[in-house]
C-alpha cells in the first residue's frame, strides 16, 4: 500500500479536539462523540445533489427489471447488508430486489473478515455468483474510498453495462473513479483515529437509509408518509397494518381488519378498496396498471368513473 496516500485520508487524521479522551471521564468522553456526531447531517446535506443522481439512476435500474447491490467491506460492508435486509418487511418487495454483498461472504457479518477486501477479483467474482446484468445497480461503499475489493466490483459492473455509483467518506476518493455517480460525505478525524465505524459509519447509514427510502417512495411503497406495502407478519406488523388503514380511511380498528382480511393481508389493496368501495379483484386490476403506486391507481379509476 502507498502509505503517503493512506496517511491523507481524513478518516485517518488525527483529531485535535479528542487527544486527551483517554484521561477525560465518561461524561466528557460521551460529549466529544456526540459533538462529533453532531457535525454529520450538515456533512451529509451536501451530497444530495449527488444523490439525486445515484437514486434518478437507481429508479431507472428497477424500472426495467433490475436490482439494486450494495458492495462493501467490514463496516461499510455490513451496513449494506443492514439496509437491504430491511426493504422486504417495510416496503414488501422480494429479498432480491435489494441485496447487500460483503467481502467474506455472510460468516463476515459477526466475524471480522478484513483481509477479504485486499481482493479486487473478490469483488468481481461475488458479482458474477449474483448473476449480475447490465439493467442492475452497483453502489460501491468503502469509508477510505480505495478497498480493492469494492474497486474491483465496481470496474466488473461498468464493464457489463450496469449502473455505478460510489459512496465514501474521504475526498478525491480512489473509488469515485470508478463510478458513474459519486458521493463523498468528508466526515474527517474520527473521535478515536482511524475507527470509521463512528462518524464514517453514521454517514453512510444516513445515506443509505436515503438511499433506500427514496428510491421505494418513487416506486410507490409509500402513500402520504405511511408504508402501505408493510408486510403483517408479526404483532407488531399487524398492529401497523391495521394503523394505516385506520388513518388512510378514518375506519374503525374493526373495519381496518376486515378490509385486510379481504385484501389477503395486502394492505395497500385494502386503502384502495376502501377508498373506493371497489373489491379486491377490480381494486389490484388498477393496481397493476399503475404499478403499484396508489395515487396513479386512485387517478385512473376517477378519470373511468368521474370524481364521484
Amino acid at each position: 500500500m502507498n502509505t503517503d496516500y493512506f496517511k491523507k485520508l481524513e478518516t485517518e487524521l488525527p483529531n485535535p479536539d479528542t487527544l486527551g479522551i483517554d484521561a477525560m471521564e465518561t461524561l466528557e468522553i460521551l460529549t466529544a462523540i456526540n459533538r462529533e456526531d453532531a457535525k454529520i447531517a450538515a456533512i451529509v446535506q451536501n451530497c444530495l445533489p449527488a444523490l439525486t443522481e445515484m437514486v434518478d439512476h437507481i429508479c431507472a435500474c428497477l424500472d426495467r427489471g433490475g436490482r439494486l447491490f450494495y458492495i462493501g467491506a467490514g463496516t461499510s460492508g455490513r451496513l449494506g447488508v443492514l439496509d437491504a435486509s430491511e426493504c422486504p418487511p417495510t416496503y414488501g418487495v422480494s429479498p432480491i430486489l435489494v441485496q447487500g454483498v460483503i467481502a467474506g461472504g455472510d460468516s463476515a457479518l459477526r466475524k471480522s473478515s478484513e483481509q477479504a477486501e485486499d481482493s479486487p477479483e473478490n469483488g468481481k467474482t461475488d458479482l458474477i455468483r449474483h448473476g449480475l446484468t447490465s439493467r442492475d445497480a452497483v453502489i460501491g461503499l468503502a469509508a477510505s474510498g480505495r478497498t480493492p475489493y469494492v474497486i474491483g466490483a465496481l470496474d466488473y459492473a461498468h464493464s457489463i453495462g450496469a449502473y455505478t455509483g460510489a459512496v465514501s467518506c474521504v475526498s478525491h476518493a480512489r473509488l469515485s473513479g470508478h463510478a458513474q455517480t459519486a458521493v463523498e460525505a468528508v466526515t474527517g478525524p474520527e473521535v478515536v483515529t482511524g475507527s470509521t465505524r463512528m462518524k464514517a459509519g453514521t454517514a453512510q447509514k444516513m445515506i443509505l437509509n436515503m438511499i433506500s427510502t427514496c428510491v421505494m417512495i418513487k416506486m410507490g411503497k409509500v402513500y402520504k408518509n405511511l408504508m402501505v406495502d408493510v408486510q403483517p407478519t408479526n404483532e407488531k406488523l399487524a398492529a401497523r397494518a391495521a394503523s394505516i388503514i385506520c388513518e388512510c380511511l378514518g375506519c374503525s380498528s374493526g373495519q381496518a381488519g376486515v378490509l385486510l382480511e379481504a385484501s389477503g393481508n395486502k394492505v395497500k389493496l385494502a386503502i384502495l378498496m376502501g377508498l373506493t368501495d371497489l373489491s379486491a379483484g377490480p381494486a389490484k386490476g388498477y393496481l397493476e396498471k399503475a404499478k403499484g403506486r396508489l395515487n396513479i391507481a386512485l387517478s385512473l379509476i376517477r378519470a373511468e368513473n368521474g370524481p364521484g
